[in-house]
């Protein structure tokens, strides 16, 4: 996948996390506050701005080292606890370690890159 795919994806994430924290933050909070399910919409938020922002910043280096990790931990991760907080089915919690492994692969990636000789 070439930059300036992996820059608009990166971009498109950014902007559905402010999306949906401001949506948590005006639209939905009642809701989230009486179900006790606040925390989880704001630490899928956080996560999922977090690593989009990330992967923009992958992006723009040209080396799309944990690119895919990281998209496909915002799905799960964030993915999992943003339905968690909107149906309160206990059961969707199980999903979101499999984002937080995702995260860590990603992160994981970067440690171990070999960097290029001048």
């Amino acid at each position: 996948m070439n930059q300036s795919t992996c820059l608009r994806i990166s971009a498109l994430v950014i902007f559905l996390g402010i999306a949906l924290g401001a949506f948590g933050a005006h639209g939905l909070a009642d809701r989230l506050e009486e179900t006790g399910r606040l925390a989880n919409w704001e630490t899928a938020t956080l996560y999922h701005l977090f690593h989009g922002l990330a992967m923009f910043v992958i992006a723009r280096s040209g080396k799309p080292v944990g690119f895919f990790w990281f998209l496909a931990g915002i799905v799960l991760f964030s993915g999992s606890l943003y339905a968690l907080a909107l149906s309160d089915i206990a059961k969707l919690g199980a999903i979101t370690p499999l984002g937080g492994v995702s995260f860590l692969i990603g992160w994981g990636r970067w440690i171990f890159l070999k960097s290029e000789k001048a």
